[in-house]
């Protein structure tokens, strides 16, 4: 998955789980936990790629497939959190009352969508 994939992902994840929240805190959603992870279980499965292992496969062997296949997409995904939290402690810490939380992802989204974070990994 592309870095700027992921970054929506995330931006994505966040905003599902504030909606989850509100709708917590609302007494509309009952099962807020079972929902909390099921919705990061999804990102993980969309995010994180297959793994293949020989069965005659050495103890380190898999331990270096699994680093060399886990590696790059553990990365770009905590990359992807870290912009996030950032964009939002920037905007609370600048006394942006005037933006929601979801104000700001979604700005985050468009940045990322017109391709201000397409460099790196």
């Amino acid at each position: 998955m592309e870095r700027a994939e992921v970054l929506k992902r995330v931006i994505g994840i966040l905003t599902e789980a504030q909606e989850i929240r509100r709708a917590a805190e609302a007494g509309e959603e009952d099962d807020t936990p079972e929902t909390e992870a099921r919705v990061v279980t999804q990102l993980l499965n969309e995010m994180l790629p297959s793994i293949s292992v020989p069965a005659d496969s050495s103890p380190a062997q898999v331990a270096r497939l699994v680093a060399e296949a886990l590696g790059p997409a553990l990365h770009t995904m905590v990359a992807g959190f870290s912009l996030a939290f950032t964009s939002l402690a920037m905007a609370h810490d600048g006394g942006r009352t005037d933006l929601s939380s979801i104000e700001v992802l979604q700005q985050l989204a468009l940045e990322v969508e017109a391709g201000n974070y397409d460099g790196g990994s």
